[in-house]
């Protein structure tokens, strides 16, 4: 039997998913896994979704998850949670970043953000993974390295060898923003 996995990747542009896609699947194929990506970006530079499909198994046909298929969703915003948690499997899991960002309509003052949200995300999936990603990111020294802090939490819930993490990032970051980004992943991990 082919046991397919799914992972979802959301949030809203400039948040790093793409980058953090591309570790992932970096990852899985070090692993020995067939894996295949999709990227979808929504207006991603003003801020839009975008969202990152990442399957892997002994053999994937298709870069696309199928409705009420994700394994895992890897979220990297609480509102663009609520707008996925629907693609969801029966016993699925979150992880999420805690941070609130004003889609246009919050920012214009047309709509409201939604209170609470940390707290429906965990009653609906109930061992909802919160992490605060950027006190962690800037912890290791740059805010933009919360895509990294949040690998390190996806990392401790993948049956995937630490090291393969690590090559990967030496692979994927850019040098000069390695160490940073290596400090990023271990508090990510110890989140």
């Amino acid at each position: 039997m082919n046991d397919v996995k799914n992972i979802l990747l959301a949030g809203v542009g400039g948040q790093g998913i793409l980058l953090a896609s591309e570790v992932l699947s970096e990852v899985m194929m070090m692993a020995g896994m067939d894996v295949k990506k999709n990227e979808i970006h929504g207006m991603s530079q003003r801020g839009g979704s975008v969202t990152s499909h990442v399957r892997y198994g002994d053999k994937v046909y298709s870069s696309i998850i199928p409705e009420g298929e994700v394994d895992i969703l890897f979220s990297f915003e609480l509102l663009e949670t609520m707008r996925y948690l629907p693609l969801l499997r029966e016993g699925g899991r979150v992880i999420v970043n805690s941070l609130k960002i004003a889609p246009p309509s919050v920012a214009l003052g047309k709509q409201e953000y939604p209170a609470d949200l940390t707290e429906e995300i965990a009653r609906r999936v109930p061992g909802t993974t919160i992490v605060n990603g950027l006190d962690l990111a800037l912890e290791a020294g740059n805010p933009k390295t919360v895509n990294t802090v949040l690998l390190g939490a996806l990392s401790n819930v993948l049956d995937v060898d630490k090291e393969l993490w690590l090559k990967a990032l030496n692979k994927m970051v850019p040098a000069k923003l390695l160490d940073v980004n290596l400090k990023a992943f271990e508090l990510g991990c110890n989140a």
